[in-house]
């Protein structure tokens, strides 16, 4: 297994695990997917067999804003790199190779880099069933989010450094 950031070419592969772990409404498209990868590669980290499989990805961008706002997910230009905060935007194992523990190696991986590039912390928002998955990092949930992504509810988490 290896863990690297994010390339163009990547875009395929990213575009597929997404769309297997998400429904069409909360899933990123090939064209978000290839904006983000324009503005903010380094901001994915991508966990690879070693056959160069794609089994799961991070992703998000860098904000002073403290909250992680609806516009984000479409507008990569919104990437600010020496912002305060890591937003993550998604956090996606492939469906058949969840439950092996690639999203919690990826968000170790993700907050020790974060931590490296002096920023204030992280945020993301997540699904009700996932809050204890995030608070075992030391997220702390901050309660429903503004957000309304996909239309679904979403819980605002953040980790302080």
């Amino acid at each position: 297994m290896r863990i690297r950031t994010g390339l163009p070419e990547d875009l395929d592969r990213i575009t597929a695990v997404e769309a297997a772990c998400f429904p069409p409404a909360e899933a990123a498209t090939a064209e978000d997917f290839a904006g983000r990868l324009a503005h903010y590669a380094g901001h994915f980290w991508l966990l690879e067999d070693d056959d160069g499989t794609l089994l799961s990805f991070v992703d998000g961008m860098v904000s002073d804003e403290p909250v992680i706002r609806d516009e984000m997910y479409a507008d990569a230009s919104l990437h600010h790199e020496q912002g305060a905060w890591q937003m993550i935007f998604g956090v996606a194992t492939d469906p058949a190779e969840q439950g092996k523990g690639y999203a919690a190696a990826l968000m170790r991986r993700v907050i020790a880099d974060t931590k490296s590039r002096g920023k204030k912390g992280l945020v993301l928002t997540c699904k009700e069933r996932l809050l204890s998955f995030y608070g075992q990092f030391g997220y702390r949930n901050e309660g429903v989010s503004g957000s309304e992504h996909g239309g679904a509810v979403w819980y605002e988490m953040r980790l302080t450094f």
